[in-house]
């Protein structure tokens, strides 16, 4: 079963008729492998085309060779294949893969091994947490910030935005009306305002208000402008000043369809922010979704969420098995 909102929330408990009512919406009349897969269905097929030219009755080294372009083709990136394909070819050397199906087999368990083990957890067990979102412009920021919203209000959290995406006059439009969708109040000043002063104003409206969450979007910036580099350290600064142990969570909202700029971006991010776990957008629109892989390998960073098309429920908690299952088909 894939992990539900309550479970990847730290700090939320919910049991009882409200545990068994979340259970049954996380597993829908379609269920959420079932859009997984679909939204996968573009990365899964490019898999197919070139697993289906490895010629498995005898596993030489043109099977590993082919199956390493496999790999690199679907964006798992270099290290992240070569640990793979190592692993199965000494699997294949102990008699451990035999036939096809044992090969898909270890082929899918060694993808979930990629990923990290860190907290896939989003801490909200502070009064108030804090919650900061990072990225590129089009990654999905803003759209992210209120599907967890949303999901937070369900699971009973008081939430509150702060509108810190500032250079952007849309931002907070797009961030008001989220608001106005979930039930959320926003802190926003006017365009151009100071960023770390919309987080103070909203860290000081949170416990006036006894809010339990707050997130604060940023604007949109490449990871190669070194000045708004600066200016999210300088946000970071402010909340740590009015709550110590904040920001609780930095995601960083990384485009799948950016392939392995991806994982610059995620590289360069984290070590400006520490980031403390990705948000996968957009893996509906790629034929690479083994992105995924080399994100979380290379970089040791959990992936927390990832979505699969426009749909609220299409945002969900990420599962490796459930999203190796969808990739991988024999």
């Amino acid at each position: 079963m894939t992990k539900s909102w309550h479970e990847v929330f730290k700090g939320v408990t919910v049991s009882g008729p409200a545990l068994a009512a979340d259970e049954a919406e996380a597993e829908g009349k379609s269920g959420w492998f079932k859009r997984l897969r679909k939204g996968l269905s573009r990365s899964r097929q490019a898999m197919q085309q070139q697993l289906s030219a490895i010629m498995l009755d005898k596993l030489d080294a043109g099977v590993w060779e082919q199956l390493e372009e496999t790999l690199i083709h679907a964006d798992c990136g270099v290290a992240s294949t070569v640990a793979i394909v190592e692993r199965m070819e000494e699997a294949a050397n102990q008699g451990k893969i035999r036939d096809k199906d044992q090969f898909f087999a270890f082929l899918k368990q060694s993808l979930v091994d990629m990923f990290a083990t860190a907290d896939y957890q989003i801490d909200v067990s502070h009064q108030p947490s804090v919650i900061m979102v990072v990225g590129v412009n089009g990654t999905g920021k803003t759209t992210t910030i209120g599907k967890i919203a949303y999901h937070l209000k369900r699971e009973g959290k008081s939430v509150l935005l702060a509108a810190a995406d500032t250079f952007r006059a849309a931002a907070i439009e797009q961030l008001a009306e989220w608001g106005k969708r979930t039930g959320c109040p926003v802190i926003r000043q006017e365009h151009g305002s100071d960023p770390g002063a919309v987080v103070y104003d909203a860290i000081a409206a949170a416990r006036s208000r006894g809010s339990d969450v707050i997130i604060a979007d940023t604007a949109g910036r490449l990871h190669t402008q070194a000045p708004l580099m600066e200016e999210l350290k300088k946000i970071r600064r402010v909340i740590a000043k009015q709550i110590p142990d904040g920001p609780h969570e930095t995601l960083l909202t990384v485009d799948a369809t950016t392939g392995q700029n991806g994982l610059i971006q995620a590289r360069l991010f984290g070590e400006a922010v520490d980031v403390t776990g990705i948000v996968l957008t957009k893996l509906d629109g790629t034929a690479k979704g083994g992105i995924a892989v080399a994100i979380s390998h290379e970089l040791g960073l959990p992936i927390k969420l990832v979505g699969v098309g426009e749909q609220m429920e299409d945002l969900r908690p990420f599962d490796a098995a459930g999203f190796a299952g969808a990739l991988v088909e024999a």
